[in-house]
């Protein structure tokens, strides 16, 4: 019952779950699965960071790894169809103690820059305006 509990405190301080009033059974189920994948995710991130020896605070981990920047450069391409926009992610170099941590998680970010392809085009077809 315990376990039950953190949970749900989990769920609304960590996650940033509120209360969310559904009318349909489809809707209700579909935000229970919601509400136990971010929790499951969470408990692996925590497993995980006990495994590397990080303790099992996943909260002060998520804050320290959002710390991490990440910007797009769009940039206007002349072509023979007309004027394009190159749009260019980057990631700044994260401070020292942050890359320690990704270091210890063996996580890596790019180090160039990367294309991304027709990065308005593709969230237009998945939202379907």
């Amino acid at each position: 019952m315990q376990q039950a509990e953190a949970a749900f405190r989990c769920a609304k301080s960590d996650l940033c779950l509120r209360p969310i009033f559904h009318y349909k059974t489809q809707r209700v189920e579909a935000h229970i699965l919601v509400c136990f994948l971010s929790l499951a995710l969470w408990r692996v991130l925590e497993q995980w960071m006990k495994g590397k020896g990080l303790g099992t605070c996943a909260r002060q981990l998520v804050g320290e790894i959002a710390t991490i920047k990440c910007l797009d450069v769009v940039l206007p391409i002349k072509t023979p169809e007309g004027v394009k926009e190159l749009r260019l992610r980057t990631v700044a170099r994260p401070e020292r103690m942050v890359a320690e941590l990704l270091q210890r998680l063996a996580l890596t970010l790019p180090q160039q820059s990367r294309i991304i392809e027709n990065a308005v085009e593709n969230v237009v077809q998945k939202s379907g305006v």
